[in-house]
Formats: structure tokens, C-alpha cells, sequence
């Protein structure tokens, strides 16, 4: 059977199985793209690979926690890397948290490049989801959108925020979460979109 063509759903559900070669196979599919995610939040290549190891071993280990109901195997797994990433950047000393970490000023644009030269493997798999999630981004409210961004793209925990900014916690909380509930929904509409034709 030729692995390569099949979905990302079969081949977890595959790996249920303990099917070796759907996990090579989606290994193989976005080793890469993990990578470089991994990567732009802990700025270290040998923690982000170890990061990107930890991310398949889970995906291996517990093939069970992504349902498909709730959205894309990629966009589950780029939560996962983002998560585990975040994880162990809060692990080293606050000293080299600031070093892995950009100056951010609030009106700077933390999105990762658009420049396919930068990242080949996210430019190609992922062109059409950034694109949506930054349509999604964009209609927020600048507050808003200033959370999620130095959130999910500046790899920033939410206290990290809250000190950045000079804004209670509980502020930053309700943003993120208010911003995420509404790109959740726009994206969602674009799904439905999508299966109508």
C-alpha cells in the first residue's frame, strides 16, 4: 500500500493500529513543518528538535487524542507542538527565555514570515490555513489581536503578556479567549463554506 496517498485522518486511524509505516509516513508529511514551529517559539535547534521528537512520540504514544470531529490533523498537531514548545521554554532560567525570545513593541507584526524562503515545508502545507487565520486575525479588535499574536506567534505565556503590556491577567485572559472564540467562529464559517461546494 502506498502510504503517501493516503489522508491524515487514515493514517491516524491507522496508528491506532500501531501501523509503523502511518506514522513514518506522517513523520515524513511534517517532520519539517513541527521542526520549524517548534523552533520559532524555543529559538534553540537542539531543544526544538528535541521538542519535535516529544510531539511525535505523543502523536505515536496516543494516537486517540485527535478527533477529527474537531478539526485538522495539522492544526491539532501545530497546537501540540506550540504547547509542548511553550512547555519547555518555561523550563530554562527567565535569563534564556529572553534571549530565545524577539523584542516585541506592540505595534510590530509577530506573524511568522510570509516569505516562502524562510520556511519551504509551512509556505507549502500551510498557505492556505495562515492565510484564513490571518483574514481571521485581521477583523479582530487591535487589543485582541495584539494578545493572540504575542501569544501564539511571539510564544509569550499570558503572564508574560500581562507584564509586557502593563495590563492585569485577567484582561489579557479574556482578549485571548474572546479573539480566539471569534477567529474560532470565522474559521469555522470557512470550513462550512468549503464543504457546500
Amino acid at each position: 500500500m502506498d502510504y503517501t496517498t493516503l489522508r491524515d485522518d487514515e493514517l491516524m486511524d491507522r496508528l491506532g493500529s500501531r501501523d509503523l509505516a502511518a506514522f513514518e509516513a506522517l513523520y515524513d508529511r511534517y517532520g519539517d513543518l513541527v521542526y520549524s514551529v517548534c523552533l520559532r517559539v524555543v529559538g534553540d535547534t537542539y531543544i526544538a528538535e528535541d521538542v519535535t521528537q516529544d510531539v511525535f512520540v505523543r502523536v505515536w504514544r496516543r494516537p486517540e487524542q485527535f478527533d477529527v470531529r474537531r478539526g485538522k490533523f495539522v492544526t491539532w498537531l501545530l497546537s501540540v507542538a506550540r504547547n509542548r514548545s511553550i512547555d519547555h521554554r518555561r523550563s530554562q532560567s527567565r535569563r534564556m527565555r529572553h534571549e530565545a525570545l524577539p523584542s516585541i513593541d506592540e505595534e510590530e507584526d509577530v506573524l511568522p514570515s510570509e516569505d516562502a524562503r524562510d520556511d519551504p515545508a509551512l509556505q507549502t502545507v500551510l498557505a492556505d490555513e495562515c492565510a484564513a487565520v490571518r483574514r481571521a486575525l485581521a477583523m479582530l479588535p487591535p487589543e485582541q489581536k495584539l494578545a493572540i499574536q504575542l501569544a501564539y506567534f511571539g510564544g509569550l505565556t499570558q503572564q508574560e503578556i500581562a507584564n509586557k503590556l502593563g495590563q492585569p491577567l485577567g484582561t489579557v485572559k479574556t482578549r485571548i479567549r474572546l479573539g480566539m472564540q471569534k477567529m474560532r467562529g470565522a474559521l469555522q464559517a470557512r470550513r462550512d463554506l468549503e464543504r457546500s461546494f
